[in-house]
């Protein structure tokens, strides 16, 4: 019987297997931030063990970091204090740091990528759930707790019990106005938030297979959000062509090498998966959330459900009342007072490129407030290079330096209690963007598109189709 890709990368990096199941996973690339560190860097302190392979991990400061003027001490006592921590444990237990200041800064899993460290057929962790970003490379990529941190640190092992494997394929083309962001949401709405528990995902199909790189790295992110383990996406020519020349990838013979055998990568036609769903593209429309986990979404022009059509009306409502909304209410015409387009969701070049040319001869709507925030410092420099920063400026955004920023809420970057804000974040739980605060998650487009109507709307209608 063939293999799956998850199953031929997963087989080849079990060191052993416990009694009772459990796999010794050995890990190639350890990434690792500020916020779930210390501890792990505590406990080898503790047991006076050093990093086993050092040059397995790399560290940057993205979560707490400030996203305008970086060159100044943090305001924040418990972000100083985190963001000077990993640079103290870096420096005192010999990890690569990324830190303020550096040319390769940014999100954690926007830098993988960008710089090469990120390659088909490998293995990555990092204390940060999104860890699956880096699975539309071809690679094992999901999430750890803080001791599975220290785990990998001091053994570069890990211990997993091995998930179920789903395939969820779309076939055909988008239809105008529709990215990558809208395949997920439209994919979770459909199969809600806890639909892929105890899964890994391989997307496929010809629709996955005509997305660009960056695009695909915003559908594995949020692999999570249905409750997944992670999301791969088999490696083709255009991951191959995306790593060549980086940074980090390996040169000339290497890449030669490495290249046969990252061709057999991919899941045997003879293969089964425990679970499978097939969606057409043309069915996928512009998508928003309503609601306070990533599974409630809806068609942009479509409404909240009424009570009739929803399973559980007691967290429903629930969810409404956080939101202010309305059993039935359609959000069109909604207005709103924040935009976010940022994240390691949705943050690199392309991102903002895309963002730029919506922009192009608009203006942002006077109460709305617009944070945009680049992946990287190579994100925000191109952006620059390219000249994106002065549109944005016409249009009344302005371009700020990397960050997490208002994803999670855990540095300055808050949306204020009550008020609506449009992300391209990956995540719109209670308190998730600040404390009160009602997140919308939509794609880059329709975020724009918000931030000039100041209010929600339908990208399509402002397209020149």
């Amino acid at each position: 019987m063939g293999k799956t890709l998850f199953d031929k990368i997963w087989d080849n990096h079990v060191v052993s297997t416990l009694k009772g199941g459990t796999d010794v996973l050995y890990i190639d690339k350890h990434f690792i931030h500020e916020v779930t560190s210390p501890q792990a860097f505590d406990g080898l302190r503790k047991r006076n063990i050093q990093v086993f392979r050092q040059d397995k991990t790399v560290a940057t400061a993205d979560h707490n970091v400030p996203t305008i003027n970086q060159h100044l001490p943090i305001k924040d006592d418990l972000s100083r204090f985190q963001v000077q921590k990993l640079t103290d444990n870096c420096k005192e237990f010999g990890v690569t740091l990324y830190g303020l200041g550096h040319d390769f800064q940014g999100i954690v899993h926007v830098i993988g990528p960008e710089l090469g460290i990120t390659q088909p057929g490998m293995t990555i962790v990092c204390g940060d759930s999104h860890t699956s970003t880096h699975g539309a490379f071809g690679a094992i990529a999901f999430g750890i707790g803080t001791s599975q941190v220290e785990q990998v640190l001091c053994s570069q092992c890990v211990l997993q019990t091995k998930p179920k494997r789903m395939r969820i394929s779309i076939e055909g083309e988008l239809n105008p106005g529709v990215l990558s962001k809208d395949i997920i949401l439209y994919i979770i709405s459909k199969l809600t938030a806890s639909g892929g528990t105890g899964y890994f995902v391989e997307y496929a199909g010809s629709t996955i297979r005509s997305l660009s790189m960056e695009a695909r790295m915003t559908v594995c992110n949020m692999s999570i959000e249905m409750g997944a383990r992670g999301g791969m996406i088999a490696p083709d020519e255009k991951t191959f062509n995306y790593v060549r020349g980086r940074k980090f990838a390996p040169k000339e013979k290497e890449f030669d090498q490495a290249l046969k055998y990252w061709k057999t990568l991919y899941t045997d036609k003879d293969a089964i998966f425990d679970k499978e769903y097939t969606f057409s593209a043309a069915d996928i429309a512009p998508m928003i959330t309503y609601g306070t986990n990533p599974g409630m979404g809806v068609e942009i022009t479509g409404h909240v459900p009424t009570l009739e059509e929803i399973e559980n009306p007691k967290t429903f409502n629930k969810s409404l009342d956080y939101m202010g909304l309305e059993a039935g209410e359609s959000l069109l015409g909604k207005k709103i007072n924040h935009v976010f387009i940022g994240s390691c969701t949705n943050a690199r070049i392309e991102d903002l490129r895309m963002v730029a040319d919506y922009l192009k001869g608009k203006q942002k709507a006077d109460h709305v407030q617009v944070m945009l925030i680049p992946g990287s410092k190579q994100v925000e420099q191109q952006a620059i290079s390219e000249g994106l920063d002065k549109v944005f400026a016409e249009a009344g955004f302005v371009l700020r330096e990397p960050g997490c920023s208002a994803c999670l809420g855990m540095n300055e970057d808050k949306i204020p209690s009550g008020e609506y804000c449009v992300s391209t974040s990956n995540r719109n739980f209670e308190g998730r963007q600040g404390p009160g605060a009602r997140t919308l998650l939509a794609s880059p487009l329709t975020a724009a598109a918000c931030a000039v109507a100041g209010k929600i709307v339908d990208i399509r209608e402002t397209l020149d189709l």
